[in-house]
């Protein structure tokens, strides 16, 4: 996990882990959409669609791929990725740095101008693709292909919770940088 250099953001940081822990882990049986079998689930969409976390969301996954240069938009695969995105986009207008957001269709449209990728064009700029929270990283990187085909480079994997169950694997094999603000550690979770 990148700690922040910033006392502001790593208070966002154990704000938003205090937010997870109380709001959004739910213990049961469950599949996740890699089709594995948990027995708790983090249901960030719960809070990156929150008007208490997203800012705070923004500011840390901003944070947490600062140093990552030249980097000119952010996205992934909708629905997980758009909010995340989004807040980034927000908080990082504020900054010498801002950043644009894109969209990741799971197929492309069928009308229209038949895009896959929406919003900020990709072609030859350096991206981050991010997620709420990864099992496989078969998301994430089904949302690298299509960026890949449209010509973008994509640099890194940020993710606002790592499962720690393989996607850092799978995301390193592909050559991308990964990166997480919060593991499961921090939310006091064991590994499944």
């Amino acid at each position: 996990m990148a700690a922040s250099e910033s006392p502001a953001v790593e208070a966002d940081r154990q704000a938003l882990i205090r937010l997870i822990q109380d709001e959004a882990v739910f213990h049961g049986d469950f599949t996740l959409s890699s089709g594995k079998k948990a027995t708790y689930y983090v249901d960030m969409r719960k809070l990156t669609l929150d008007h208490r976390a997203a800012p705070a969301i923004g500011r840390i996954m901003l944070d947490l791929i600062a140093d990552i240069p030249d980097v000119v938009a952010v996205g992934g695969l909708t629905l997980g990725a758009d909010p995340i995105a989004n807040a980034i986009m927000h908080e990082s207008a504020r900054t010498e740095r801002p950043l644009d957001a894109f969209v990741v269709r799971k197929e492309p449209k069928d009308h229209g101008r038949g895009r896959q990728v929406e919003g900020a064009d990709v072609k030859g700029k350096r991206v981050v693709v991010v997620e709420d929270t990864s099992t496989t990283g078969q998301s994430a990187l089904k949302a690298v292909e299509a960026l890949r085909r449209e010509g973008a480079e994509v640099v890194a994997v940020a993710v606002i919770v790592d499962r720690s169950t393989g996607a850092q694997a799978a995301i390193e094999a592909e050559g991308l940088e990964w990166r997480a603000a919060i593991g499961l550690a921090d939310l006091g979770l064991d590994p499944q």
